[in-house]
């Protein structure tokens, strides 16, 4: 079979195309968000356990383009995708990215969504479907059954031009779409339950059709996951208290009942994500105070501190191996990214305080997702919540140069999930 697809690249050299998948590495590839084990090059095929639900994605990104590959879902029912125009990171709090979703999928047929070559716009992305959606949704349908089934292989031919996208199933035009934002960014391949193969994917680049309504996605490269989504893998779970953390879909869940989880990597220079909610029941209402730009609380005439009510959570990152250095995760009035070590150490100069102290309360209702981007820098800390900075060249005296980070456990239910890491 190697042999096959090295003759079929060889003989793509005359039409412009060329191979996306040399056919025994997955060299150009990245794995975004899933488990060294999920996606393995094998006998000319890029094959895929489905789990966890996760991306590979090129190592580059492409505008105009046509490309080519084939696919084969192992049993009757099955679920993956191709994402073009993609995000280079997972969208907050999802395994997937801001992208537009060839739907890869076997054996479901309904009013909404089919297995015959759907696309789609996901997770912030936008598209005009070319026909409209019996509700209303941006989502193309497609008009013919083309589709074969498990153990056999389908051909997509996917031409995305200039903001429009069109899917052609064995040798048919069956779906597309107009008006597509992002027009420029990654090709991935998804993950998503059931096993899955692709080969022969091959590409050909088309020049590129200027537009003042091109947007080109998130370049965030060099990302790789710190947490596979399936098990503990690279953590070291607290002893006496393993039963306090889990894996939950894709993301890790803690309970608040005590052990904080710890990474096996060590880190000196580094950035982080790192996804996280609230889950379950507060600690209980309780007054907590105001803290100012200087990192002292808000006094009120009488001299004492002004307070407010809250419903009490709280967890965090430690980094570098150090409580001391811990990004919190509070409900807290001066909001999550605080460092509360530097800023409540009052041997430390007021600039100091300050900087660890956030400018603004950047955090998302309860129950919704968050993100934070985490930079470490000798000892100088940023942090970013929600495309916000909150914390800017904090500098952190003192902090360990190197060592493990930490998800904290401070009596509160919370998920984290798209732990990456770039060294």
């Amino acid at each position: 079979m190697q042999m096959l697809f090295t003759l079929t690249m060889l003989a793509a050299t005359g039409d412009g195309f060329l191979p996306l998948f040399d056919g025994s590495t997955l060299d150009g590839w990245v794995n975004v968000n899933g488990a060294a084990s999920t996606w393995r090059a094998e006998e000319g095929m890029i094959r895929c356990t489905g789990k966890p639900t996760c991306l590979l994605r090129t190592d580059r990104m492409y505008e105009d383009f046509i490309l080519e590959l084939e696919w084969m879902h192992h049993e009757p029912t099955g679920n993956a995708g191709v994402f073009v125009w993609s995000d280079a990171l997972p969208a907050p709090g999802v395994p997937f990215s801001r992208s537009i979703e060839v739907q890869v999928m076997l054996g479901v047929e309904t009013e909404n969504y089919t297995s015959e070559g759907d696309i789609f716009s996901i997770w912030g992305a936008t598209m005009t479907p070319d026909r409209p959606h019996p509700n209303g949704w941006a989502r193309c349908l497609p008009n013919a059954s083309r589709t074969k089934g498990a153990g056999e292989w389908n051909q997509y031919r996917i031409e995305c031009i200039d903001g429009r996208i069109s899917l052609a199933v064995n040798g048919e035009v069956v779906s597309g779409g107009y008006d597509c934002n992002p027009r420029a960014g990654y090709i991935c391949l998804e993950a998503e339950g059931s096993p899955i193969d692709f080969r022969n994917l091959r590409i050909k680049e088309l020049p590129e059709s200027p537009s003042p309504w091109a947007r080109t996605a998130n370049d965030a490269a060099g990302f790789r996951p710190l947490f596979n989504g399936l098990d503990f893998t690279g953590w070291t779970l607290p002893e006496g208290h393993e039963d306090n953390w889990e894996v939950s879909g894709t993301a890790i869940a803690h309970n608040g009942k005590g052990g904080d989880l710890w990474s096996m990597v060590w880190l000196s220079d580094f950035d982080l994500i790192v996804d996280w909610r609230w889950t379950g029941e507060s600690q209980g209402s309780m007054e907590r105070p105001v803290i100012g730009p200087d990192g002292e609380a808000v006094m009120l005439e009488d001299g004492s501190p002004k307070t407010v009510t809250i419903e009490e959570r709280d967890s965090g990152i430690f980094l570098r191996g150090s409580t001391k250095s811990q990004v919190n995760i509070w409900c807290w009035p001066a909001g999550s990214g605080e460092v509360w070590g530097y800023r409540t150490d009052t041997s430390w100069p007021p600039e100091v305080r300050a900087a660890a102290t956030p400018s603004a309360r950047a955090d998302k209702p309860v129950g919704q997702w968050n993100r934070f981007f985490i930079r470490m820098r000798g000892e100088y800390l940023t942090v970013v919540l929600n495309d916000i900075t909150v914390i800017d060249h904090a500098h952190l005296p003192g902090v360990p140069l190197r060592g493990p980070i930490a998800l904290q456990s401070h009596g509160s239910g919370i998920e984290f999930t798209n732990i990456l890491i770039r060294q």
